[in-house]
């Protein structure tokens, strides 16, 4: 599609992906509307094409920069950690799409936050609208021993090829790709998403099988198999005849069926890889689409006479437990840095990028779990980077496990959330707290919570999931999550959770509780074992927590979780989901 290069660097060995015209543009469309000169559902549409949301709030915004593969540089995390401090109310947010995210940012300083992510080589570009959104990845690829190889190289030319291509900010609707590589577990999503691509070999020859129309929210698909191995010297053509496909035959009329998912429900899977396969031979015809793959960083080696590992601080093991996984590169290791809720202050994003640079392969990636991840630290180092968080507050145990609860930013800031999702992660957080034995049992299950349906949160597919509702009690609305249990990702699919109570908000850490203390006694068995438990057991497990006469309810009921007056539903056409 495209083949200008982007104007900016983002360090050593990578190109960037911003233009400074892209940011000169959104000026000029800024003051075309401010003039009058251009209609409000012209500039909404040109901004979310831009990264450049409207919030719940009036008069403040939400930028989304835009990290493929969920990689950064130090120079990046320095411009990210600038915006936090300036404009972010000290904070950036790292989301279950390896994006950052900032809120409350006033208008008047989006220019210039746009200016410095493009200076570090950072867009918002497509970063939402009827848009190619953010490529995400493996956050192991290049260091897993079970992947074929690295996908990395192939994440790169696939987000630079599609942005502003031709049809890539003119779709139906949002299309959201994916890249991975580890064999036996799904560790890209590859599977919820419109497109994945999953590294695999044939023969000895390095390639991809060719995924399209996986999917959350309230029709929920795990993605078809359209072609079951491309070679990778074919990974753009493929790209690029599941975005023409869907570019062709979307919804244009019904935005709530607009996704890939629904076209294909509506022509069947048979007639869709039909159309794909006579796309990439309409693309053979018009002479191919060449790849050429970037040139990678060259990663570091060990020096000769290492020395010993250091004597583990206080809390190191306890850390380490989680944290730290062994790359296949000898001597080295990768580690996590669990981000509750995926905030990150200014302050913490410094250190990071000085870690990385004291001690790893000076690249920070972002995760799918709302964590960062640290890669090539010698594993003797271990210690010294474990008290180097721990200083700045980002040795946080239990990365990745059922303490590591993802949850969208919710009522908070999105137009479209119900409830207050933030408010239920902390209190469910807390709850986990008091209950250590419960984190040590289940550690293998996950938490996520959603603020409405859309599932941006991501509880369709968690061992237990929340997502945000309201009921009334006496003529008053009150805040409540419907739960879910058995979702996980599988090597070949995706299993979405089964709904089983619909529980009042404050009743919700209660409900999580029960439901652990169930899967324990079972011996912790995984996702799965969830589909083996009979309804009415499970409904009576909760049934004095979902059916609250008028006389058990408290005045806090009717409050949102993390919220100080009356709960009432404000939900409207969100932007966070066009």
């Amino acid at each position: 599609m495209t083949t200008e290069q982007p104007h900016a660097t983002t360090g050593p060995g990578r190109l960037g992906f911003a233009r400074a015209a892209d940011v000169d543009l959104f000026v000029e469309r800024l003051e075309a509307f401010e003039r009058g000169e251009l209609s409000a559902d012209d500039w909404r549409g040109f901004r979310l094409l831009n990264g450049v949301y409207g919030q719940r709030q009036d008069g403040v915004m939400m930028i989304r920069a835009k990290i493929p593969g969920g990689i950064l540089s130090p120079a990046q995390i320095e411009a990210l950690a600038v915006i936090a401090e300036r404009w972010g109310h000290g904070k950036g947010h790292v989301t279950t799409r390896q994006n950052v995210q900032y809120h409350f940012v006033e208008l008047a300083h989006v220019e210039e936050a746009l200016r410095i992510l493009a200076d570090a080589g950072i867009t918002t570009k497509e970063a939402c609208g009827h848009s190619v959104r953010n490529w995400t990845c493996c956050p192991f690829a290049g260091i897993a021993a079970e992947e074929p190889f690295d996908p990395t190289p192939y994440v790169e030319a696939l987000a630079h090829h599609l942005l502003r291509g031709p049809y890539s900010s003119t779709l139906p609707r949002k299309l959201k790709p994916s890249i991975g590589g580890c064999c036996g577990r799904d560790c890209s999503q590859a599977f919820i998403n419109d497109l994945g691509f999953l590294a695999r070999t044939k023969d000895g020859v390095a390639g991809f099988q060719v995924l399209a129309g996986g999917g959350l929210s309230t029709l929920r698909r795990s993605a078809l198999v359209v072609e079951d191995f491309v070679p990778a010297g074919e990974v753009l053509e493929a790209a690029d005849a599941v975005v023409r496909v869907f570019h062709r035959i979307g919804n244009r009329n019904n935005r709530a069926k607009a996704r890939l998912k629904w076209a294909i429900d509506k022509i069947g899977a048979e007639a869709f890889v039909a159309e794909y396969h006579a796309e990439r031979e309409k693309i053979r015809g018009e002479g191919g689409v060449p790849l050429t793959l970037l040139p990678q960083p060259v990663p570091p080696t060990l020096r000769a006479g290492l020395p010993q590992l250091a004597p583990a601080p206080d809390g190191y093991e306890a850390w380490a437990r989680d944290s730290v996984r062994p790359q296949k590169q000898a001597g080295f290791s990768a580690v996590v840095v669990r981000l509750v809720l995926g905030d990150i202050t200014a302050e913490q994003l410094r250190a990071i990028g000085r870690i990385a640079i004291a001690h790893g392969e000076g690249e920070i990636r972002a995760t799918n779990e709302q964590n960062l991840l640290l890669r090539f630290i010698p594993t003797w180092k271990l210690p010294r980077v474990f008290a180097d968080l721990a200083a700045v507050g980002l040795a946080a145990t239990g990365a990745n496990t059922l303490h590591d609860v993802t949850s969208c930013p919710g009522a908070s800031s999105c137009k479209l959330a119900v409830t207050a999702s933030r408010g239920l992660a902390s209190l469910i957080t807390k709850a986990l707290d008091e209950r250590p034995d419960l984190i040590a049992a289940a550690r293998n299950l996950d938490v996520k919570i959603s603020g409405c349906p859309h599932g941006c949160g991501q509880h369709y597919i968690a061992g237990i999931g929340f997502q945000g509702g309201m009921r009334k009690i006496a003529g008053r609305p009150v805040p409540q999550y419907l739960v879910y249990v058995g979702g996980g990702l599988r090597a070949d699919g995706a299993d979405f959770g089964r709904l089983i109570a619909k529980v009042p908000a404050r009743r919700a850490p209660a409900a999580l509780v029960r439901l652990l203390d169930l899967y324990i006694a079972a011996g912790a068995p995984g996702h799965a074992w969830w589909a083996t438990v009979g309804a009415d057991k499970l409904k009576a497990l909760l049934a004095d927590l979902v059916e609250l006469g008028d006389a058990a309810v408290t005045d806090d009921d009717f409050i949102d979780l993390g919220e100080t007056k009356a709960f009432e539903v404000q939900s409207g056409e969100g932007e966070c989901a066009a």
